[in-house]
């Protein structure tokens, strides 16, 4: 199975929030306490987020967190490679692979698309679709609500 890890998960928790009030600074405390998440994870993200260039901190009394771009301008794929690294299905996907059976293995161009794909897919998603209350609409994807509650 394909999935997130709970940080990633949480982070995305944590940047949808950001980015409905992108005026307001957040404090660790604060963010914990409104999205019910552990303070030590909470800053523990934070401080990866800011790594990536997604956030921006101002120290003091009035300090807090906030986005470093605007939410339409940061990408899943950016939330994704911020907490778990670059997106690849597979080893040989990675632009730097140490796979040994690339040059034998007679999928490895096959699964750089699918790879590709997915990319693709991640990166069409903004912040800002996904801090919506409202089902995010793909045109060329069509999604049933039934299907997705059977495969989770």
């Amino acid at each position: 199975m394909l999935k997130l890890s709970k940080l990633t998960d949480y982070a995305v928790v944590i940047m949808a929030q950001l980015a409905r009030e992108p005026q307001r600074l957040y404090t660790t405390k604060a963010l914990a306490d409104e999205l019910g998440l552990p303070r030590p994870t909470v800053s523990k993200l934070l401080k990866m987020l800011i790594k990536a260039e997604l956030l921006v901190s101002q120290r003091g009394v009035q300090g807090g967190y906030q986005l470093a771009k605007e939410a339409h301008r940061i990408t899943v794929n950016d939330l994704i490679a911020a907490i778990e690294g670059p997106v690849a299905m597979t080893e040989c996907s990675l632009e730097d692979s140490q796979c040994d059976l690339i040059s034998q293995c007679g999928v490895a161009n096959n699964w750089q698309r699918v790879t590709l794909a997915v990319h693709q897919l991640l990166a069409s998603v903004t912040l800002t679709q996904l801090a919506q209350t409202q089902p995010i609409k793909l045109p060329w994807i069509q999604i049933q609500t039934q299907t997705l509650h059977e495969v989770g």
